[in-house]
């Protein structure tokens, strides 16, 4: 009987044995919150020398926008308008030529006016010499503007990183301060490290576009000139009867 009652209570008491055996069940670590960063956040974060980034951006979309929209063939030199001036220029008529020069204002249009004034027809094909020199003259002056505007992409590629690597300099000498004050704590350092980083990397997001923007306006300008040259040559060419035309088509 003993052995019958000593299993029974063995039985009974199993799953309270059991139940004391297993380990607490730990409680669940709560989930950890992945604090969100946003572009204000870092701007704030670089320091002073942001604000002068940001000029410098704002700039370089405003000087892009302008050589977008100015510096093409349809503005500088359109074939509607050397369609128009070369039959003038087959007339001989000067006058008609200059007058609609001055009512379409281009690239071409001011070269072209300019060499006009050097007209005339009383001496060996109608001074084309000097016509060609005031155009060559006038065809500087509109390089020289137009290549201003490039320029000054050139500017914000160069300066935009020496103004980042000013903020990286600052920021680093902010964290060692730090670290000499005896504030060696990640938390302490993290301000002048992240106004470092930050900086560096707004120079380069500014300098890069422009650099890409200064090269790419500048050959595409280069070639635009020198159509503008050719089409203002035949022009006098043509006003100077060296051109002949028969009809559209030259001989």
């Amino acid at each position: 009987m003993s052995l019958r009652r000593l299993l029974l209570a063995l039985l009974l008491a199993g799953p309270g044995l059991l139940s004391a055996q297993e380990p607490a069940s730990a409680t669940p670590p709560a989930p950890q919150v992945v604090e969100s960063t946003s572009l204000l956040d870092l701007y704030q974060q670089g320091g002073w020398t942001m604000h002068i980034l940001l000029a410098f951006s704002v700039g370089m979309v405003a000087v892009g926008v302008y050589c977008l929209l100015n510096i093409s063939s349809k503005k500088m030199t359109p074939k509607s308008i050397v369609d128009s001036l070369t039959i003038s220029m087959q007339k001989k008529d000067v006058g008609s030529a200059y007058q609609f020069c001055l009512a379409n204002p281009c690239s071409l249009t001011r070269v072209l006016s300019s060499a006009m004034l050097k007209v005339n027809f009383d001496r060996d094909q109608a001074n084309k010499v000097s016509m060609e020199e005031a155009a060559g003259e006038a065809l500087d002056s509109e390089e020289t503007r137009f290549t201003m505007w490039v320029n000054y992409l050139n500017v914000f590629a160069t300066i935009a990183p020496m103004i980042g690597l000013y903020g990286t300099v600052s920021g680093m000498i902010t964290a060692f301060n730090q670290l000499k004050a005896g504030q060696s704590e990640p938390a302490d350092l993290a301000g002048g490290i992240g106004e470092a980083m930050i900086t560096t990397a707004g120079g380069l997001i500014v300098g890069i576009p422009a650099m890409f923007f200064f090269f790419f306006f500048r050959n595409k300008l280069m070639g635009i000139i020198s159509e503008v040259q050719r089409n203002a040559s035949f022009l006098i060419g043509v006003l100077s009867g060296e051109v002949k035309l028969s009809g559209s088509e030259q001989e």
